[in-house]
């Protein structure tokens, strides 16, 4: 395989650009080259192509966000659209396709590989970590990251005035965000999709950790469906327990800045094992990380199952966040 293309789709995630310069650098190693395609699969229709070359991806490795731009597309949606983006990849003689994204990003790449007949490979890349087949993706660790720097900075103020804080971090369908930054934070409580929490027990938790002496408390939120639900679920606690409360909404900040040393690597790893993937005819599958090994996991699986919550996790937060 002579000629590749990769494409960064959906959210972007600190390490997208460490992953394209993996892709980039292993590519060129052997002799190959290397496509940018510029913002997503919209990009991919219009034919707004970049030759990435070593130049290109120099001193990109720490920046945040993707230097090939990221968008959604209606129209790939459609088996027009993917057919014509099929057609275009045939006509440029693009091999094999990297896709960097989220299980959306893997629906349209599954599809285009089947439809089209072309040779995919995905890459996790979402601060979310909500992708089959992972143990983590690109970006989430730095989100993590984010949200404990917020936690810790919050902690400080809500001990000096006595105040219950609420932090609401990304995480619409997954509380992983939430979970890892909430037991790091050490925060009295932890609302997330997999363990729903009524207000009436939330006020009840609070009420019980303040009659035992606490001045001050830290909710940490996931989004779920609705950002800015937190709002709702503070004034309801103000108006049950008569509590200061204030409400810190981190939103797109987890997305941006230069993505940790864990996400550079793992971007490393999984950058240069998706070329290497593609190279031995392993095309249909995701790059994924598991127990520290690389992982090749069909790509339709990473859309059609659900990656739950680890168990483990929600007993230690149940056990710690009191």
């Amino acid at each position: 395989m002579k000629k590749m293309a990769v494409l960064t789709s959906g959210g972007d995630a600190p390490g997208m650009n460490a992953c394209v310069r993996a892709a980039v650098r292993t590519a060129l190693a052997r002799d190959g080259e290397m496509v940018g395609v510029r913002r997503g699969y919209a990009g991919l229709l219009e034919r707004d192509f970049t030759v990435l070359d070593r130049r290109a991806v120099a001193n990109i490795i720490h920046h945040g966000g993707t230097i090939l731009g990221t968008s959604r597309s209606e129209e790939f949606k459609t088996v027009e659209g993917r057919k014509k983006a099929a057609e275009v990849l045939r006509r440029e003689n693009i091999e094999g396709l990297i896709v960097i994204g989220g299980d959306g990003s893997f629906r349209g790449g599954t599809l285009l590989a089947v439809e089209g007949g072309l040779k995919v490979v995905g890459i996790p890349g979402t601060i979310d970590n909500d992708v089959y087949g992972t143990d983590s993706t690109i970006g989430f660790d730095t989100a993590v990251n984010c949200a404990l720097d917020a936690i810790d900075r919050v902690r400080d103020t809500a001990l000096s005035h006595d105040r219950v804080f609420f932090v609401e971090v990304m995480g619409r369908h997954t509380g992983y965000i939430a979970m890892e930054s909430g037991i790091a934070g050490g925060v009295e409580e932890l609302l997330t999709p997999e363990s729903p929490m009524t207000v009436e027990t939330l006020c009840s938790h609070l009420e019980h950790a303040f009659n035992r002496g606490k001045r001050s408390a830290i909710v940490v939120v996931a989004e779920k469906e609705e950002p800015g639900v937190t709002f709702e679920i503070a004034e309801e606690v103000h108006r049950v327990l008569g509590l200061e409360t204030r409400v810190c909404i981190l939103g797109h900040i987890q997305r941006g800045g230069s993505p940790t040393a864990r996400d550079r690597v793992l971007a490393s790893k999984l950058g240069a094992a998706a070329v290497k993937a593609l190279w031995e005819g392993k095309e249909g599958y995701m790059v994924g990380e598991m127990k520290g090994k690389v992982v090749h996991v069909p790509l339709k699986d990473t859309w059609e199952k659900f990656k739950g919550m680890d168990p483990e996790l929600e007993e230690l937060a149940s056990l710690l966040c009191q």
